[in-house]
């Protein structure tokens, strides 16, 4: 038997709890994963609380994401005792994921930890650490470097938000972080922000081109908030936009594109080809150390996160909350 949460939907209705079940189970897949580590993300916030139409079948383990070692495979490239690291794929919405004490799952979904990186701070980085990596990579790619402006990262306190901070203030840039929890600024601080700014300056209706602030953005907000944020970055410049938070809409003129050549990158990391996932998590590894990192993190066990999950989605936590499956 092993543990998980589990969402069901029935004439009772939509509910989440933590309950036991066999290992038979489990979905079909290649590969058998002891987890060690999970965690709670804004989308595993949408799937426990119901407040979004995330789970596509019932009923479902939620965790987009996790980490552990191999129990046993029937795929080559896998062996028991590999550490290995899932993020994305539709797991925790329309296959079992990581929110149990084992998942079951395709071969070609996993990749293997870099060396000497434990789940724990993998799963302090997670989805929302990768997702923030995967951001920074296409600014990269698109030649932006430190010193011709400001990097902004909305959304601050966030879990892709802390790691952005973090992620661009060592490689150099000067960070403005935006939230809306004014008390979060020691903490923001501590990450690498430079300087805070109110969300509230951003996510109201503006002008379709307004005075040129940063050079770059990484956005987890959207709607309002994106379109501003597009409105004040500097000619040549590049957003990253990899959440929608405030809404899916994007309220914003073509402008910015025209007059400034303005570049708007989409994020997606579900689904991104195993090359650039092991380069993201080669580049998390070589750029943050667990002390980085353990200033994000709050850690708790299984018999927690239904309870967390509604703190999440009340804007309650901040940085990454990680879960320890076996406690």
């Amino acid at each position: 038997m092993l543990k998980a949460v589990l969402i069901e939907k029935d004439e009772q209705g939509y509910q989440a709890k933590v309950t036991e079940l066999p290992e038979s189970r489990l979905p079909e897949g290649d590969v058998l994963v002891d987890v060690e580590y999970s965690t709670l993300n804004y989308k595993d916030g949408l799937a426990i609380t119901g407040k979004g139409p995330i789970v596509r079948s019932f009923p479902m383990v939620p965790g987009i994401d996790f980490a552990g070692v191999v129990k046993s495979s029937s795929d080559p490239a896998f062996a028991a005792g590999d550490r290995v690291v899932l993020n994305g794929w539709g797991v925790g919405e329309q296959h079992w994921g990581g929110l149990a004490q084992q998942a079951k799952v395709k071969g070609d979904w996993l990749i293997k930890l870099p060396a000497a990186m434990p789940s724990r701070l993998a799963m302090i980085i997670g989805t929302a650490g990768y997702t923030a990596m995967l951001c920074v990579m296409a600014l990269e790619k698109h030649g932006i470097r430190p010193g011709p402006g400001d990097a902004l990262v909305t959304g601050a306190g966030g879990g892709v938000g802390s790691i952005a901070i973090m992620l661009l203030s060592k490689l150099g840039f000067r960070v403005i972080a935006s939230t809306g929890r004014p008390e979060e600024r020691p903490y923001l601080q501590s990450l690498g922000a430079a300087e805070i700014i109110d969300r509230a300056s951003l996510s109201e209706p503006g002008k379709p081109l307004q005075k040129e602030r940063w050079i770059a953005a990484i956005d987890s907000v959207g709607s309002h908030t994106l379109a501003n944020i597009c409105a004040s970055t500097k000619a040549d410049g590049a957003v990253a936009a990899c959440g929608m938070a405030q809404g899916l809409d994007l309220p914003v003129g073509v402008a910015p594109f025209i007059l400034r050549g303005l570049t708007l990158y989409g994020i997606n990391s579900v689904t991104r080809p195993k090359a650039e996932r092991v380069e993201a998590w080669d580049r998390l590894a070589s750029l943050l150390s667990a002390s980085d990192l353990e200033k994000t993190a709050i850690e708790i066990g299984l018999g927690e996160v239904v309870p967390a999950a509604a703190r999440l989605m009340n804007g309650q936590v901040r940085g990454r909350t990680i879960v320890d499956v076996n406690r």
